[in-house]
């Protein structure tokens, strides 16, 4: 179990440390059901999402040209340093939506030295995500709707290396980059008959994709959900999301990353 945690901790320091190289380097929100007649309606969904991280970086150093990092939802949870954030906002009025979607992640984790040259240290990370789209409802019927929408993620990375002084001393850097990426996406949503299940069940599907090259070569996103609606005014979501980009820095150094954040997500949408 200690050999496990160490490797855990050494993968996700990789990580962090890569990212900090690299200088940097969510979502809408689950299901909602058909608006209701009445005018302008808002739905604030906060939500839990356990992501692990697998992510291929490509940094310049010689002798480390490929860093692979795999960190668990268990591993990334125990590394936060701080309250996390995750939730997203959509305002519908007819046939026109406006869905945004925010995450902030902050974690760090110890670096071990042969305490030589620098006695130890810490990488820490802030990764915030932001994603905004423009819907218009495509179809509605009394158990399903789709909506289409165009829009864009952006994307914001800071980091902090820090080494504690050994034979030479101490070391700071500090290092951010952010970049947005234009998008299109898609969403549906069904109610499920009544029969096998009670009523109020239903499932959603949503996808977007975007960056085409404009910063990041390629970013998408796949969420869904089976929901429960108990009342009028609150809807319950279980499902798998998973959030993905491909970028390449264009500081004209050999700096780029794959990463995907997959695992499952729990949500409840609270109408207004």
């Amino acid at each position: 179990m200690q050999l496990r945690y160490k490797r855990a901790r050494s993968v996700l320091a990789s990580l962090v440390v890569a990212l900090a190289l690299i200088c940097a380097g969510t979502q809408p929100a689950g299901a909602q059901d058909a608006t209701l007649p009445g005018g302008p309606q808002i739905l604030v969904t906060p939500y839990l999402w356990l992501a692990g991280i697998n992510a291929t970086i490509q940094t310049p150093l010689e002798r480390a040209p490929t860093v692979n990092a795999d960190v668990s939802a268990i591993d990334l949870l125990s590394h936060l340093s701080a309250v996390p954030f995750m939730g997203s906002i959509e305002i519908r009025d007819g046939p026109l939506g406006l869905l945004g979607d925010a995450l902030h992640v902050p974690v760090s984790a110890g670096i071990t030295t042969r305490n030589v040259f620098f006695n130890g240290g810490n990488a820490k990370l802030v990764a915030d995500t932001g994603t905004a789209l423009l819907l218009y409802r495509v179809l509605e019927q009394p158990t399903q709707y789709a909506d289409m929408g165009v829009g864009f993620r952006a994307w914001g990375f800071s980091s902090n290396l820090t080494l504690s002084p050994g034979i030479l001393p101490g070391q700071s850097v500090n290092r951010s980059s952010s970049w947005g990426d234009p998008l299109i996406g898609g969403r549906y949503h069904i109610d499920l008959p009544s029969g096998f299940l009670p009523s109020g069940f239903g499932l959603t599907g949503y996808g977007d994709v975007g960056g085409f090259g404009v910063a990041a070569h390629s970013d998408w996103q796949l969420i869904g959900t089976i929901d429960y609606t108990p009342t009028p005014w609150i809807n319950l979501h279980l499902g798998y999301r998973s959030l993905n980009f491909d970028y390449t820095a264009s500081s004209g150094f050999n700096l780029g990353f794959n990463v995907h954040m997959k695992g499952p997500i729990l949500a409840a949408t609270f109408k207004f």
